[in-house]
């Protein structure tokens, strides 16, 4: 899932510091950084006892917590070979779910879903239940960067923007022990397009996600971690617009009336109106790729 900029920052810190036993813990003081600021500056915001629940109920209600569409989830799956029966697929930081129904309905494997979000796991396994393909997920309250698979276990990793969570290249590294030999990773993650763009746009990601580079440099990195027949696909715009920001205008409405006078609540709604102004106007510099790819 993507939830971008400021919050990206705070959620990942705050879940990979404080995450136990399945249960979230935030009892402690934490901080949001603007733009210009870093964790020495003296006008960083604090928060007191941080609400997060409220954060995750926001994109709990959302089928995507970031851009993607059903129609590229399949295209992506159509490129590897097929997954049959038998087969195990992990699916990492799996949000709600709606790229895993895709997963368990084109493939006959058992599906592993794992994500920090009890919540979002709880909405996944209601949807596949009702989707009528329930008797294969596996729902997994866990950490992407310390995950509870066996060496060579998984016939392929998929994550659909979420690996910015721990860095693309930590990454495609980590991941390769638990793939079989010949198994697939597929990702997608942010990506520019060209090499040249303005301060603005490459501020705020350089910000938000540092990692963000073009697709030849993400392909070539796959490739020293051990990957090869490396596939792409560049989302289209609409993953942006339609399917993650324009379902979030009545999500904002209803949440600010539900939450008046939160100032976490507002800060969250503030910082996604921004960030859809921000592709409105950026959008032909950056946005999503696929990455395929099989283990060496």
């Amino acid at each position: 899932m993507f939830v971008g900029n400021v919050w990206l920052s705070i959620i990942h810190r705050l879940l990979r510091r404080h995450y136990a036993s399945g249960k979230l813990l935030f009892t402690q003081n934490f901080t949001i950084m603007n733009n210009n600021q870093n964790e020495n500056n003296d006008n960083v915001k604090s928060i007191h006892d941080f609400d997060f629940n409220i954060i995750c109920e926001y994109f709990s209600c959302l089928d995507r917590q970031g851009p993607g569409s059903d129609m590229m989830t399949r295209k992506a799956l159509n490129a590897v070979p097929a997954i049959g029966k038998g087969c195990v697929v992990a699916d990492l930081g799996c949000g709600t779910g709606s790229q895993t129904l895709q997963l368990l309905h084109g493939t006959e494997a058992m599906v592993k879903a794992v994500d920090l979000f009890p919540l979002f796991l709880k909405k996944l396994s209601e949807r596949s239940a009702i989707a009528g393909v329930g008797d294969r997920l596996e729902a997994i309250a866990g950490d992407m960067g310390d995950l509870p698979f066996a060496p060579a276990s998984l016939d392929m990793i998929w994550c659909e923007g979420a690996i910015y969570n721990i860095g693309f290249q930590h990454g495609i590294n980590l991941w390769r022990q638990y793939l079989k030999q010949n198994g697939w990773l597929v990702v997608s993650d942010a990506v520019w397009f060209t090499e040249e763009r303005p301060e603005e746009i490459s501020k705020f990601w350089h910000d938000a996600y540092p990692e963000i580079d073009t697709i030849a440099n993400k392909v070539e990195q796959l490739r020293m971690a051990g990957y090869e027949e490396i596939k792409t696909m560049r989302l289209p715009d609409d993953c942006w617009t339609e399917n993650f920001y324009e379902p979030q205008r009545e999500a904002q409405r209803r949440f600010l009336a539900r939450y008046p006078d939160n100032a976490t609540a507002a800060d969250l709604v503030v910082n996604q109106r921004h960030e859809a102004a921000l592709f409105e106007r950026y959008h032909e510099y950056y946005g999503y790729s696929f990455f395929i790819a099989r283990k060496k």
